[in-house]
């Protein structure tokens, strides 16, 4: 049973084909708060450093969000590989009413603990700039939720396009309404960072609107959104999707809150330190979002064979885009080498005299935190796609125990205790990251291993 590379990459162009639409619509998500980082980041040291304590609550509610629709993807790829279109159309409408409330009760919970920013001993001046800020992109998570359902209904049935140009739309809007919300513009008032969160609420709801037509209108998906009918729940497939969204929302979440206790701990030591643990944080992200990507793939592809009972297959695709994750890694992580000192400066202003000092400072943090980035890009973009894969198999309860492990337990309390009782500082802390993410991604792919052994020789 042992494959030779070209077994491998001979997969690589569908996969590439599959992958390329959903990591530029998850690159625009991520782009969505590049550009909140650079304009906002022109006001001042300060106001970035809210952005990054903001999010850190957003962030959360949206992994929450995000991990539980993803349930949809693997249940509709497994429909359309046995050429089940009545239990699609099912998972379809009943994944959109969970996606819409889970939204409103994500967004409810951010805007109830919106005062514990004032007791989290974070800076007092990055406190008050975060809580209307925080305010608006809490709003935020009903349209980015339901968006979320209608994605991962379409990528279940390999179409990965339209989610991109729904997220490629957002980023437009995004841009035009910050240039003139954040500094003031024509007849807008300037409204700094809250600006910023009410252009990413408003882009957020374009693409939501984007995507709920091209369902409705496109052929591809006319015999699933023919005779839609509400009046007849099945709650034994709500319980499905709920089961396997619920352990899948718990992976993201401990994930994000292990990168969200980063910037909580980085601003124990100062809202310099928070600022630069932003701007490596969104440098990192940007090239996850390949992993995520491939990810994704892994969960269609590997949700397909399992509806065809192909289980050979299935173990080739899923290691061809293990390779594939892999090379593209290791591109990042020279490419984090060479640049780390000059990246930091796309998001600040060297040229204004009265934050000179700061910004220097925050230069020198984030591009020494670049280099750790750079270890950390292959364990995390393995452990991204073979979570992905391990979700096509729809086997999500012994994965979510295993990021709970690597994060919570052996990951966050070396990032605590280099972070707060050591010199090392915010870059101890990023050694923390990079020690639960090799720990995942090792754990996970023993477990698509076993399984995987297990189904091939049943």
């Amino acid at each position: 049973m042992t494959l030779n590379l070209s077994q491998y990459t001979k997969e690589f162009r569908y996969n590439l084909r599959l992958a390329f639409p959903v990591i530029i619509g998850l690159l625009g998500h991520t782009f969505v708060q590049l550009v909140d980082n650079i304009m906002v980041g022109q006001l001042g040291t300060a106001e970035l450093a809210a952005v990054s304590l903001g999010n850190s609550f957003f962030f959360v509610a949206m992994s929450l969000g995000i991990g539980f629709s993803t349930a949809i993807t693997p249940l509709i790829a497994e429909t359309d590989g046995a050429k089940d279109v009545i239990g699609g159309r099912n998972v379809f409408i009943h994944g959109l009413l969970l996606c819409f409330s889970l939204g409103v009760f994500l967004t409810l919970g951010v805007i109830l603990s919106k005062p514990l920013l004032f007791q989290m001993g974070q800076p007092e001046e990055v406190v008050e700039l975060a809580y209307p800020y925080l305010q608006w992109v809490a709003i935020s998570l009903i349209p980015l939720v339901f968006f979320q359902g209608f994605k991962q209904f379409s990528e279940g049935l390999s179409h990965t396009r339209p989610a991109m140009y729904a997220t490629l739309l957002g980023n437009i809007v995004n841009v035009i309404l910050n240039y003139f919300l954040i500094f003031g513009f024509w007849i807008f008032p300037k409204m700094g960072v809250e600006g910023a969160a009410i252009g990413s609420f408003f882009a957020r709801c374009s693409m939501l609107l984007f995507m709920a037509f091209y369902v409705r209108f496109s052929p591809h998906f006319s015999n699933y959104v023919r005779k839609i009918s509400f009046k007849k729940p099945q709650w034994s497939l709500f319980q499905k999707i709920i089961n396997l969204g619920f352990p899948s929302a718990l992976q993201m979440f401990f994930e994000v809150i292990f990168f969200t206790a980063a910037i909580w701990l980085s601003g124990f030591l100062g809202k310099n330190e928070q600022a630069a643990n932003q701007i490596a944080l969104n440098l990192s992200s940007m090239t996850f979002m390949f992993a995520m990507g491939l990810g994704v793939t892994a969960m269609i592809r590997v949700g397909n064979q399992k509806g065809k009972n192909d289980f050979f297959k299935l173990r080739e695709v899923a290691h061809s885009i293990f390779v594939l994750i892999f090379i593209f890694d290791v591109l990042f992580c020279l490419l984090f080498l060479l640049l780390h000192n000059l990246l930091p400066w796309i998001y600040l202003d060297g040229s204004n005299v009265l934050e000179f000092a700061d910004v220097n400072e925050v230069v020198q943090i984030a591009s020494t935190l670049l280099i750790v980035s750079a270890f950390f890009q292959i364990s995390d973009g393995l452990q991204a796609v073979v979570l992905g894969a391990l979700r096509g198999l729809q086997d999500v309860n012994i994965p979510a125990w295993i990021t709970f492990f690597s994060y919570g337990i052996f990951g966050f309390p070396i990032a605590y205790y280099l972070g707060i009782y050591t010199d090392l500082a915010t870059t101890g802390i990023w050694i923390g990251l990079l020690s639960g993410l090799s720990s995942s991604a090792l754990l996970l792919f023993i477990r698509f291993r076993y399984l995987t052994n297990n189904l091939i020789l049943n």
